[in-house]
């Protein structure tokens, strides 16, 4: 099994939950988080003050899947986040050792 995590752009992220639910991913978790890469934020113009934003808002959206659908997710999550701009975001992929679901009890891939 694998965690998926995407940092992408907040006005994305309704087209990569649609291009998740076309693959059938069954479930996500999405975190409004602040950050900067090699775009190291901006300056802004702000009743006549000029300040630096130093972190950007992002989305940051995780994903648990099953091992056979990996590039898939990727591919899916690739598609429909990019801008062809800078900060379009990143993709992390790490493993994950367990599951287990709550109510039922269940574990491993019948978790996810």
């Amino acid at each position: 099994m694998k965690l998926v995590t995407a940092i992408i752009k907040p006005f994305k992220l309704d087209d990569v939950r649609e291009a998740l639910s076309e693959i059938a991913v069954q479930g996500m978790t999405v975190t409004e988080v602040k950050g900067f890469g090699r775009q190291k934020g901006h300056t802004e113009l702000y009743r006549g003050a000029e300040y630096v934003v130093d972190f950007l808002p992002k989305v940051k959206v995780e994903v648990a899947i099953d091992d056979s659908n990996l590039e898939g997710v990727i591919e899916a999550l690739t598609q429909a986040a990019n801008t062809g701009k800078v900060g379009d975001g990143k993709i992390f992929v790490t493993a994950l050792e367990d599951v287990i679901r709550i109510r039922t009890g269940e574990t491993g891939a019948d978790a996810v």
